[in-house]
């Protein structure tokens, strides 16, 4: 990354410097004239937009009448000589402002030309309309709580680059409104998540973060180390082996809102630090899933979105409405590489991935071959909610097998917008066929029998030979499921601080 030494980033920098310099002087006056920069406790503050409500809800000649005290953010000044009109904005919304000289007094009215925007007051008045027919609220006393000692980003284009947004996403805040309104929508979106599977008896719990052996998914996990043990762990890459635990121990139906870490890329959809949704259901299975998920998003869209219909890319729209599409895996790829992909020599199918831009490594199995296919071609086509049913056994080792055909697993993988929103399974629940996937996994990846030990979750076996009821599972990204419900393009969008490459500093510039 090369240091910006443009003329415009110059300015720009010494622009900063200069305005932090003449409010830090602002800030010596204030001291010196005895006014407490960072104020206080403030009592029975009304929201912006509920104040302009009740203003709005007021009867006619009840102008003036109605006073209210506000708290929030200096955003816009306009003086007019002895008059003031200033916005101040706070999590619900913007409410203009008025000062006049000979309301406040000349003391007050000098402190209130002196503040900056991005200071936070708090002012208390009457409300009325303008001329213009803008509430507004007349200030008869007011108070500095914080004094901002940098300007917010200019006025007029707002914040606008992109890595700056996410670095300093407290500014995005403060200078997109509507950054902070998707973000409501994401805790919205959270809670009514909790609300849909409370009201079907389903228990909250929390499982471990810090793990000994990571699993419940294939993925690079990260390591640290527990000094009071004096041993490696690894921070979770999936809850699924704790919460199946629990189907052992009798809860019947559970979920967890959890923080998942994977040690692997960043992209515009995948952060290695994420937020998931588990849930686990005695008695249930794979199409017990299906129907569930459909109906957990249905019911999401509806109550937070007030919609079941979606704006996606190209002005292409997503229709949520049941029933959604339901496809098997195996006829996906025939239909995309040919109804003999599955007869032909491994050869075959390397040749027939590269005419079509892929790289299928020699020595690579079926199912290997077969989902990089599907990720790379296939997945990106399925616009339209659509359940991937009868994966590859190989590619899933916690899901039983489907009755009709061994070499496949009864499972679903939900696909919207191009992308995996859902997996769920027909859970596994046989400890002996359970132990030999696991060990087949490991001597997949690891290569000998001898590095099976000591990555097989050997408590989790034994917890499943005390018996685990046939159970229907299924995993949820919530961040991707912002992505779609909110339109976003990337996952950095939806997360308050994604995860960025560090910045350079001089020093390393300088070496370089």
């Amino acid at each position: 990354m090369q240091k910006d030494n443009s003329p415009s980033s110059e300015n720009e920098l010494a622009t900063t410097s200069d305005l932090r310099a003449q409010r830090l002087a602002k800030l010596d006056d204030l001291l010196n004239a005895g006014i407490k920069p960072y104020g206080h406790r403030v009592d029975d503050v009304c929201a912006a937009a509920e104040a302009l409500a009740m203003f709005e809800r007021s009867e006619e000649g009840a102008e003036g009448e109605l006073r209210t005290r506000i708290a929030g953010r200096l955003m816009a000044v306009r003086e007019m000589g002895k008059s003031i009109f200033a916005d101040v904005r706070d999590q619900s919304g913007r409410l203009q402002v008025y000062a006049k000289k000979n309301v406040l007094g000349e003391d007050a009215f000098g402190l209130f030309k002196k503040l900056d925007i991005g200071d936070i007051i708090s002012a208390e008045g009457s409300l009325f309309r303008t001329r213009m027919g803008e509430v507004t609220m007349k200030i008869e006393t007011f108070d500095l709580l914080t004094k901002s000692l940098r300007p917010l980003p200019e006025k007029w284009h707002g914040l606008t680059d992109v890595e700056q947004r996410h670095r300093q996403r407290y500014l995005d805040l403060i200078s997109n409104r509507e950054v902070q309104e998707l973000f409501q929508t994401r805790a919205a979106v959270v809670r009514e998540i909790r609300n849909f599977l409370d009201e079907r008896g389903f228990i909250e719990v929390e499982t471990p973060m810090l793990q000994a052996i990571p699993g419940g998914a294939a993925a690079r996990p990260f390591e640290t180390y527990y000094a009071a043990l004096d041993s490696a762990m690894y921070l979770r890459i999936a809850p699924e082996l704790y919460l199946k635990r629990l189907l052992v121990g009798g809860f019947e139906k559970v979920y967890e809102i959890n923080r998942n870490f994977r040690n692997e890329g960043l992209s515009r959809r995948h952060n290695p630090e994420f937020t998931m949704i588990e849930i686990y259901e005695a008695y249930s299975d794979c199409r017990g899933m299906m129907e569930l998920v459909e109906s957990l998003i249905t019911t999401v869209a509806g109550r937070v979105l007030g919609t079941l219909e979606i704006q996606f890319e190209d002005e292409t729209v997503i229709n949520l409405q049941r029933p959604w599409r339901r496809v098997a895996y195996h006829d996906l790829v025939e239909e995309r590489m040919g109804e003999d992909w599955f007869q032909v020599e491994d050869e075959e199918r390397r040749k027939r991935g590269e005419k079509h831009g892929l790289h299928i490594p020699q020595g690579s199995s079926t199912a290997e071959a077969t989902n990089e296919v599907f990720e790379k071609l296939i997945e990106r086509t399925l616009i339209q909610p659509t359940f991937v049913t009868r994966l590859p056994a190989e590619l899933v080792p916690l899901a039983k097998r489907c009755e009709d055909n061994p070499e496949l697993v009864d499972v679903f993988e939900l696909e919207i917008g191009g992308q995996e929103i859902a997996p769920g399974y027909s859970e596994l629940n046989d400890p002996l066929e359970q132990r030999r996937r696991f060990e087949d996994q490991v001597q997949r990846v690891h290569g000998t029998a001898e590095e099976v030990s000591g990555r097989i979750d050997e408590d989790f076996l034994t917890a499943m030979e005390h018996g685990m009821p046939p159970a229907g599972g299924m995993g949820m990204g919530i961040d991707r499921l912002l992505m779609l419900l909110t339109g976003s393009p990337s996952i950095r969008d939806v997360i308050l601080f994604p995860q960025m490459r560090p910045r350079q500093t001089p020093l390393d510039s300088n070496q370089k």
